[in-house]
């Protein structure tokens, strides 16, 4: 798979925190190199932790299911 940073924002959890979230778009290759498929969008904290996406703006770390909304 290869991914490339789509965009970046930050949310919010209920106590305040700020967390900084990267969004990658990551394509299925084939072996002989093609994509396969269209891309899927994932989502890390910008220390690598992976966050879920729970629909619209609202997030959930996938370690300790804090969940964490997007900041307009």
């Amino acid at each position: 798979m290869a991914a490339v940073m789509v965009g970046q924002f930050h949310a919010r959890d209920a106590e305040g925190r700020i967390y900084p979230v990267h969004e990658f778009q990551e394509s299925t290759l084939q072996n002989d190199g093609s994509v396969m498929g269209a891309p899927i969008t994932t989502y890390r904290l910008a220390i690598g932790d992976r966050v879920n996406h729970l629909g619209a703006d609202r997030f959930e770390l996938a370690r300790t299911g804090v969940e964490i909304i997007r900041i307009p």
